[in-house]
């Protein structure tokens, strides 16, 4: 097939130092195109992605493609659907919140579908899959600080202007949120991952452990409970894998009580469903 007439648009406008949604929208699908085009000889793929670029610099808020666009094998589509999903709901708060990693999100899951669609480059699923699962990684980190900065604002403003800054949590003490899909309690390789780099780091200087874990409003308040318990708890079995004694090890479960992003009742949230481990002096 014949180089597009969008890829051939696409390629000319210049994207380095991206600092809007639109500008890193324009950024990633540019990078994507070229790939298809010049590298895989992809030219159906290097057309999708080029008109979704030149639909981000008009100004088009961009999504990643519904996955019936896609003929995902049905063994993988699972997984996916889950990342589609979380990724839709937490879209109207990091379009503000973080631009750049929602970005970097929507192209990435676009690029995960892609590739499970053509079934053989299992390097680049992988890839596009971790750059999909840290993006999302970042924005709820970033959805959480954001709701922090605003909660001890406006707790402590009053009548005055006055910006808030969160370092740790309110008692400083050293924390790592650990993120988990829809009715789970097992962790993905990228939160393992950074669970693991945070025990290494300080289980040096600090050994004693509290793990809280949490839920969204999805479901009853006892089955939620149940839930956070197994959450907690498996992270408490990671930790002791990584050489923490399991007698310095605390869990609690809190349920939906404790929610990072308020919602209503039986509500799906990504970012409520979490596991909190916190290191004490």
């Amino acid at each position: 097939m014949a180089c597009s007439a969008a890829y051939e648009k696409v390629k000319k406008i210049q994207s380095d130092n991206p600092e809007t949604f639109h500008q890193y929208l324009l950024s990633n699908y540019q990078q994507s195109a070229t790939f298809e085009a010049e590298e895989m000889h992809d030219w159906n793929s290097a057309k999708l992605y080029s008109e979704k670029a030149l639909r981000a610099i008009s100004g088009e808020n961009i999504y990643p493609e519904k996955l019936t666009y896609w003929k995902i094998p049905e063994d993988k589509l699972k997984e996916i659907k889950i990342g589609y999903n979380n990724l839709i709901s937490i879209y109207e708060e990091a379009i503000i919140y973080d631009p750049q990693n929602l970005a970097k999100a929507i192209s990435s899951l676009d690029c995960w579908a892609e590739q499970e669609e053509e079934k053989w480059q299992t390097w680049d699923i992988e890839k596009c899959k971790n750059n999909f699962l840290t993006a999302m990684h970042a924005i709820y980190n970033n959805l959480l600080t954001e709701k922090k900065d605003i909660e001890k604002t406006e707790k402590n403003t009053e009548d005055k202007n006055q910006v808030a800054i969160v370092t740790q949590n309110e008692n400083k003490d050293l924390m790592q949120i650990i993120y988990f899909d829809f009715d789970k309690f097992n962790l993905s390789k990228i939160s393992f991952n950074t669970l693991k780099t945070f025990i290494n780091k300080n289980k040096k200087d600090l050994s004693n452990y509290i793990v809280f874990g949490h839920t969204d409003t999805k479901g009853s308040d006892e089955y939620n409970l149940r839930l956070s318990i197994k959450r907690a708890e498996a992270i408490k079995q990671i930790l002791i894998s990584l050489g923490i004694d399991e007698n310095k090890i605390s869990v609690l479960g809190r349920g939906e009580k404790e929610l990072a992003i308020k919602t209503p009742d039986n509500t799906k949230h990504p970012a409520n469903r979490r596991a909190e481990v916190k290191i004490l002096n």
